[in-house]
Order: structure tokens, then sequence, then C-alpha cells
């Protein structure tokens, strides 16, 4: 029986698919080794599109579903096609706010795991910045609750517009940092409902994830930002 993250995930792929066909593309889902290039050999992508010489490598994955083991994987992946002309790597996140998460079963990505796939958002925002977008805001929400949890700070829930007010609030993150979080918001949402955005630059994906690099210091530093 497939779990709730599981089932995302499968509906997003199956989504993905129906939109890569209606454009052409010839789709493989779980590709068998015989239908992948050699230097794909040791991977299992979810999914290969084709049409004419482009070839796109697809994974699916959930905020829940990364760890350690999986960032690793995607990373190497991603390393892997991008050395290849005529074939791109693509990760797509399904919306976090489809899952329901528990305050108590909640287990959050922490210190090592944030800093390991901040490595994948950086090498995503090379090609695909909304991925990077999405991929990196996931990483953005774990370090603030590390930071609440540092500065023992009593959350009643873990929406991310909460979450960043109560921080600036308590004077956790400076202003600067709160405008840039409440700025990246909306453009994460929109790219999370499937809605376009021209907004989205390797730049500005890129101060994001300086942001977080810049967050995660203040856990070892023990000085506030701002």
């Amino acid at each position: 029986m497939e779990t709730p993250t599981a089932n995302l995930e499968r509906e997003r792929l199956l989504k993905l698919a129906q939109e890569y066909r209606e454009k052409g593309y010839e789709v493989f889902f779980h590709p068998n080794p015989e239908d992948l290039p050699d230097f794909l050999n040791h991977y299992r992508p979810d999914m290969i599109v084709r049409r004419g010489k482009e070839n796109v490598v697809i994974e699916v994955k959930s905020r829940s579903s990364l760890n350690s083991s999986s960032n690793q994987y995607l990373g190497n992946l991603a390393q892997a096609v991008e050395k290849h002309p005529d074939w791109r790597f693509e990760l797509v996140m399904t919306n976090p706010e489809d899952t329901t998460y528990s305050l108590k079963a909640e287990t959050s990505l922490q210190e090592h795991e944030i800093e390991s796939q901040l490595q994948v958002a950086k090498q995503l925002t090379m090609q695909h910045p909304e991925s990077a977008i999405l991929y990196s805001w996931s990483l953005v929400e774990a370090t603030l609750r590390l930071i609440a949890q540092k500065e023992e700070l009593s959350l009643k829930k873990f929406d991310p517009r909460y979450l960043v007010n109560k921080l600036v609030t308590e004077g956790v993150i400076s202003k600067s940092e709160y405008q840039l979080l409440m700025n990246a918001l909306p453009l994460r949402n929109s790219i999370a409902h499937g809605f376009k955005t021209t907004q989205i630059t390797q730049n500005y994906v890129y101060e994001l994830i300086e942001l977080i690099e810049q967050l995660l210091r203040t856990l070892h530093t023990g000085d506030e930002a701002g």
C-alpha cells in the first residue's frame, strides 16, 4: 500500500507525463535499463521523456521524502545528465502543503541535511530556477524551525507566513531578511500551485540560498541576525 507521500508524487508524475505527451514527447515511466543510455545505467529515474534530440530526465519528490541518501542520489544524477548534450535534468517538487503534518509527528530536516541539500539547490539554479526556489524554500522553513527551536520559541503551527512573522517579531531575524523571505513566498506559492511567473532569476534564487547559509551560521554563533 502506497503512503500518502508516494501517492502525491505519483499523481504529480502522471500529470507531468500527460503534459509532456500533449507536447509531443515520448514518455517512459520508470524506464528499464535497456531504455537508458550508458551514463545512466546506475540510476533509475522516475521518468524520461524524449522528443527529437531532446531528452529530459525527471525526478518527482516531496519535502518529506528527501533525506541525505536521496539528496546525494539527486545530486549525482543531475551531474551525470548535465555532462551530456541534448540531455537535461528536471527535479519537480510536489506542493508541500498537500501533505498534512502533525505537530507531534513532524520530523524536520537537521542542519547537516539542510547543508547537503543546499548543494542540490545550487545545481538546480543553473538551469531550473523555478524548481530551485521550491527546493530552497523547503530548506528555508526547515532552517527557521531549527532557529526557533534554538531560541526556545513556542510555535503553534508550521505555516511559513506565521513562522517568518514570529521570528521577525521576536527579533530573531532582521527586517531585511524578513522582507526577502516575504518577497520569495508568493513566488514559491505561484510555482507550487501551477501558475507562471517571470520574476524568478538565478540571482534571486542565489540570494535565497545565501540567506539560508547565513541563518545556519547563526545556529553556531548564537548571534541574532539583525
